[in-house]
Formats: C-alpha cells, structure tokens, sequence
C-alpha cells in the first residue's frame, strides 16, 4: 500500500483551485463526475494526489476525467464523510495510508482509492446509458429552444463595444477541450490575418499563455485570472436576462469598468453573437462545446443556445475544435534536407560555369586518372 503525504488546497470550484496549486500540492474537490477539461488542469499542475468529496465517475456518462487522471499515474481518492471538505484547510499537511487520511497527525478520515479496474467497470456503465441520457439532451434541449428562441428571432441588445469588428475576422477561444492545442496550431494563421481576439472567461489566459493579449474578454468572469482582466482592452460581463450579473462586483473592486450584455445562453454563445451583430467577416472559434458529453459535463441539460446560435450565424462560424489531430506542424527530415541542401544549388552551376573552376576540376581529373594508372 503506497504512503502519500503533502500539502492539501481545496475549492469547490476545481477551476478556481487550479490556480491555487502548487507541484506536488494535494488536491480536495467537490466534483461529481469529474469533467476532461478540469482532469487535464489537474494534470498540468502536477498535482500528487486527487481527493474528491463526491462521485468522480458515477456511471451515469462516459465521463474522461477519471481516465486521463489514471493514465496520468495521479492516484484518486474518495471521501464519503460530509465533514471532511468543511474540515480542511489550505494550510493542512496530509497523509494517505492504508485507507486512511492523517490530518496533522491528530484527525484521521477513511478514504477509498478508486481502481483503474472500477474506473473502467463505470465508464463502461456510462456508455451503455448514453442512448437513454441522448434521448433526455434531445427533449430537454428542444424544451429550452422555445424559450430560448428569441437569439435568432429577436432582437439582439449587444452592447456597443470600441474594438473594431466589423469585416474583420474575429477569433473566440473558449475553455474546452484541447483549446491550448488548438490555439498553438493556428498561431500562424493568426500572424497572417491579424483577427479580432475574444477570450471568454478562461479562454482569456489560455490567450495570454501563447503569448497573444485578447481584445475583449467576456463571460462570468468566474475563471479568468485578475491580470488577464487588467491586460484586456475591453470587458464584456455577462448577465441574465433580467440584467443581474454576479460577476460585476469582482471587476469593481479591481477598478475595473466592464460593458454589460443580457442574455440567456452561455458565455461562450454571446461571444459568437457579439462577433455576429458587429459584422465579423469571419468568426473562427477555438475550444467551443458542442456535444453532448461536454455538456453534460459543465452540468448543462440540453444545448439549445447554442443549436440556436449557430444556426444564426451560419456560414460565417468555422470550429477550429481537434484542428491539432488534422494538422501536424512537425518538421520531416527530409524536409531539413532539403532546406539545407537548396543554397548549394546555384553555388555549383555558377562554378561550374566558371572557367577557373573548369580548369581546376581538370586538373583533378587528371591527377587522379595518374594515380590509379589508367
């Protein structure tokens, strides 16, 4: 049985805790079914250990999480004792033996360390239940699209932003699966066409990472860090139909003074629409979801927004989502040699049409055919 022992930070929100961690930190969530996106932050911050206070995989989807933490040799523990969360702190020191969890050698909790054996065991229980989740999605997102149905029926109220969007192509990078993979990919096509840039919550730092500052960043504002908000040019906050907006009062206290939009949706949504109402040529999204599974794993029932909103953009929207699979930017060996073998060409046709060079490679013909007799 192997001894784990560590630093321990919790949050509720997984990627709000990301931010908080620390190499070899031990993480505490809240997550039931934990999501793919959420495991592979984990994984990136190389966590030693995972401790979930709720199912991480409870057959009900396919859900990844699990299986990247898993391959990712991150061990999963599960606790079924309400007050362990309230318990902890960020201040705690850890350890996990023999099922069992020390907490500064004085409070001791049971744990469960999830097998690879069950993961699978319960992923493949999710598959066999995916018909009966679609056939929910389905229902559930028509449901929605009635009442949603006024993002392609009525009017939009985008509010009315400084950056210059219209005619110009407009890139929307969003925190989903393998945005940073994506957003690498097409760093040169965003070299060459120089794109409007919206991040939205999130999507913001993934910008910042590859070295790119967004024009606009909108959402919640519940997972973009305080410095992409600072180096943003522009701040969209998004609110409810009914105008509140909970992440207002975080930008205030920064000093910060962001636009509002009212909308039902996502974050992710309006962002599209706001490309749209102000003429985008072209909008290219990078990390969006738009399947089942990762919506139900952002604890989304149905997907109508979104169905709608794509609907009324059209042909303008291209998803640049699993572009890195299609495209490998690796260089091939031959295409080195190639390179390095080019600027000899016109080196050797202007010698040999050089007549010193002529009466020197003679010469050598000469001496050789001297050497070997002939």
């Amino acid at each position: 049985m192997i001894t784990i022992k560590g630093n321990i930070k919790k949050d509720t929100v997984t990627k709000k805790l990301v931010k908080k961690l620390r190499p070899g930190d031990i993480a505490l969530i809240s997550h039931k079914d934990l999501d793919e996106v959420a495991a592979m932050s984990l994984v990136e911050a190389k966590v030693k250990c995972v401790i979930n206070v709720k199912e991480t995989v409870s057959g009900k989807y396919p859900n990844q999480g699990p299986y990247i933490l898993i391959k990712s040799n991150i061990p999963i523990y599960e606790v079924n004792n309400k007050d362990f969360f309230d318990f902890i702190t960020d201040k705690d020191y850890i350890e996990i033996k023999n099922s069992k969890i020390h907490v500064n050698k004085k409070k001791v909790f049971q744990c469960n360390l999830l097998h690879e054996d069950t993961i699978y065991d319960l992923l493949d229980e999710g598959y066999k239940n995916m018909e009966k989740e679609l056939d929910k999605f389905i229902e559930n997102t028509l449901n929605y699209a009635k009442s949603e149905k006024d993002l392609i029926l009525g009017e939009i109220k985008a509010p009315k932003i400084m950056t210059k969007i219209k005619n110009k192509p407009v890139l929307v990078v969003v925190r989903g699966k393998d945005y940073k993979k994506d957003l690498k990919t097409i760093t040169h096509y965003i070299k060459e066409e120089k794109p409007v840039i919206i991040g939205v919550d999130g999507g913001g730092d993934a910008l910042l990472d590859c070295g790119l500052k967004p024009d606009i960043v909108i959402g919640d504002m519940d997972s973009v860090s305080d410095k992409c908000l600072k180096k943003s040019k522009e701040l969209i906050v998004h609110a409810y139909p009914d105008g509140k907006a909970p992440g207002l009062d975080r930008l205030k206290k920064l000093g910060l003074n962001p636009l509002i939009f009212p909308s039902k949706g996502t974050s992710e949504d309006i962002a599209l629409l706001l490309a749209y109402c102000n003429d985008a040529d072209l909008i290219v999204a990078v990390g969006s979801h738009n399947n089942m599974i990762e919506f139900l794993e952002k604890g989304r029932k149905g997907m109508a927004s979104t169905f709608l909103v794509r609907l009324k953009i059209g042909f303008k929207l291209v998803d640049a989502k699993g572009v890195n699979k299609l495209y490998s930017n690796k260089i091939k060996v031959r295409y080195l040699i190639g390179l390095a073998t080019a600027p000899l060409i016109p080196v050797i046709i202007l010698s040999l049409m050089s007549n010193p060079i002529k009466e020197l490679l003679l010469l050598l013909q000469m001496k050789l055919r001297l050497f070997l007799n002939f």
